[in-house]
C-alpha cells in the first residue's frame, strides 16, 4: 500500500511541474498568486510612511506554511522597517546557485492623484490597479508563488535557487541588495542573478512585440553645479552674477552631446529591433549597429529620445535654485544635473567633461553625496555589462514560446537603473527578465493609476515557472 502511495505522490509531483491545463490546478495557482499579489499591494512599503518588513514577514509566513524550513527563510535588515527576505530552495548542488531578485518597496503615491486608492488592490476592466502592480510587486508575487509551487511539488533542481526580495531600491538610505552584499553575501552568492525588475516585455494594444533580457544598464549619478558670489544690493547690479554664470553654463550643457559608444549588447539590441520595426527607422538602426556607422545615421537616430539614450551617456539639468532675497544680488546658484552613464564608463571622467562643457571656473562641479546603510560615503563607480549567455537566452526563448508561441527575445541595455548594478559591481552577472508584458505606450510605472493586465500577470507566473525549470532542470 505504501508503494502505491509513494508512486502516486511522484506522479502528482511530476504533473505539478508540467504545463497547467484549464482545470483545478490552473485555478488554484491563479487564486494563490492573486492573493499574494493583493496582500503585497495593500501593504504600504513607501520610504516615507510604509514598512517593508511587514511585507517581508507576511511572505515569509506563506513560505514557511508551504514547507520551507525556518533556517531557509531569512528576514533581516539594518532596521525594523527595512528588512529583506531571503529564501533558499535547495537543489542537488551540481551547479552554482541562481539568484532571483525583486524589490518590495514602492515609490510614493497620493490618493488625490489616483482614480482608485493606490494601496488597495482593485481589479477592473481587465487590469489589476495599485501602487507596485508594475514596479515591482507583480514580480515579487510571481517569485513567491513559484517557489511555493516548486517546494510543494518536491522539485529538486540541479542547483540551489535563491529568492531575495529587498528594501529601498526606489530610494531611501537602506538599499537591501547593497546591505546583503556587504553583511551576508553568502546568503545570496550565485553564478548569476535573474532580476524581475528589468528587461520589460512589450506589447502594443495587446499584441505581443518582444521579450527582453537586460544585460546592462546605465549608471545613475547626480552632480551639483554651484556658483558662489559675494552678492550685494540689487540696486547696483553687476555682470558678475551667480545666476548668470550658472545659467550660461547650463545653456552650453544643453547644446552638448556625449560621443556615441556602442557595445555588444546595444549593437545586438539595434539589430534585433530593426528586424521588428521595419521602414526607414529600421534601416538606420541596422546601419548604426555597424562597426563604423555613418554620422548622418547617428544624428537621425539621436533625434529620437529613446535611441539617443541608448547611443550615449546623457546629462540633463533637473533642479535649480538661487538667491536668498528678492532685493539682493545672488550669493549662490545651484543646479542638479542628472547623468545616466554608459556601462563601463568612469563617472569621474564624466565629472571632468561637465566642467569642460560649462566652461566657467566659477562653476564648481561636484558629486552629489550618497551614503550606504552604515552611513559610509558611496563613491560612484563604473558598472560593467553582464556577458551574454547563450544558455540563458535559449532558456528564455523556450519558456516564452511555451506561453506565447515564437517571440523575438533581444538583449537590452536599460536607460534607467536597478539593483542589478550592485550585483554586477560585486561580480555577480545580472539579467533583467520581467516576463510580464507592458503596454509600450502606456507603462505607468511610478505614475498615477499604475496597472497591469490581469492575463499578462497570470501569463507571467507561468513564464517564470517554466524559466526556473529551464535554468535549473531537476526531478
Amino acid at each position: 500500500m505504501s508503494l502505491w502511495k509513494n508512486w502516486w505522490m511522484l506522479v502528482g509531483a511530476f504533473l505539478s511541474l508540467g504545463p497547467l491545463g484549464s482545470g483545478e490546478a490552473q485555478e488554484e495557482v491563479r487564486q494563490q498568486s492573486r492573493e499574494i499579489f493583493r496582500e503585497l499591494i495593500e501593504i504600504n512599503t513607501t520610504d516615507s510612511a510604509g514598512n517593508v518588513t511587514t511585507a517581508a514577514e507576511a511572505l515569509a509566513q506563506r513560505l514557511r506554511d508551504a514547507g520551507f524550513q525556518e533556517q531557509d527563510v531569512i528576514v533581516a535588515g539594518p532596521n525594523d522597517r527595512k528588512k529583506n527576505l531571503v529564501v533558499h530552495l535547495h537543489g542537488t548542488g551540481q551547479e552554482k546557485p541562481i539568484l532571483f531578485l525583486a524589490h518590495l518597496d514602492v515609490v510614493e503615491a497620493r490618493r488625490e492623484d489616483w482614480t482608485t486608492d493606490p494601496f488597495q488592490f482593485v481589479e477592473k476592466e481587465g487590469y489589476f490597479y495599485g501602487r507596485g502592480t508594475v514596479d515591482i510587486k507583480d514580480g515579487a508575487a510571481i517569485l513567491v508563488t513559484n517557489f511555493i509551487r516548486l517546494k510543494k511539488a518536491g522539485f529538486a533542481p540541479n542547483r540551489d535557487l535563491i529568492l531575495a526580495l529587498t528594501a529601498d531600491e526606489e530610494g531611501g538610505n537602506f538599499n537591501g541588495v547593497e546591505w546583503l552584499l556587504k553583511h551576508h553575501r553568502d546568503w545570496i552568492d550565485a553564478e548569476y542573478c535573474v532580476n524581475l525588475d528589468g528587461g520589460d516585455f512589450m506589447s502594443d494594444k495587446g499584441k505581443k512585440i518582444y521579450g527582453a533580457v537586460q544585460a546592462s544598464e546605465k549608471v545613475y549619478v547626480d552632480f551639483q553645479l554651484e556658483v558662489k558670489n559675494p552678492g550685494g544690493h540689487s540696486s547696483r547690479p553687476t555682470r558678475d552674477n551667480a545666476i548668470y554664470h550658472l545659467s550660461e553654463g547650463l545653456a552650453r550643457l544643453s547644446k552638448f552631446n556625449f560621443p556615441v559608444e556602442l557595445n555588444e549588447i546595444t549593437r545586438s539590441m539595434l539589430e534585433k529591433s530593426a528586424a521588428i520595426e521595419g521602414g526607414p527607422l529600421a534601416k538606420d538602426m541596422k546601419a548604426a549597429a555597424q562597426p563604423s556607422p555613418d554620422v548622418a545615421v547617428l544624428v537621425r537616430l539621436s533625434e529620437n529620445e529613446f535611441y539617443n539614450a541608448i547611443l550615449r551617456t546623457t546629462c540633463v539639468a533637473t533642479m535649480l535654485s538661487g538667491g536668498h532675497a528678492p532685493n539682493a544680488l545672488p550669493q549662490t546658484a545651484r543646479a542638479n544635473v542628472n547623468c545616466r552613464i554608459l556601462p563601463g564608463e568612469d563617472p569621474s571622467k564624466i565629472k571632468d567633461s561637465l566642467a569642460k562643457v560649462v566652461d566657467d571656473p566659477q562653476i564648481k562641479v561636484t558629486f552629489v553625496e550618497q551614503h550606504d546603510a552604515d552611513g559610509n560615503l558611496i563613491r560612484p563607480e563604473p558598472v560593467p555589462p553582464s556577458p551574454l549567455r547563450a544558455d540563458l537566452m535559449k532558456a528564455v526563448e523556450s519558456a516564452a514560446a511555451g506561453i506565447w508561441g515564437p517571440l523575438p527575445i533581444m538583449p537590452v541595455m536599460d536607460t534607467g537603473a536597478s539593483d542589478g548594478r550592485f550585483l554586477r559591481m560585486a561580480g555577480i552577472p545580472t539579467y533583467g527578465i520581467a516576463g510580464v508584458f507592458l503596454d509600450i505606450d502606456n507603462r505607468r510605472a511610478h505614475g498615477q493609476d499604475e496597472r497591469v493586465r490581469v492575463q499578462d500577470f497570470y501569463d507571467g507566473v507561468e513564464f517564470n515557472y517554466k524559466l526556473m525549470q529551464n535554468l535549473a532542470p531537476g526531478k
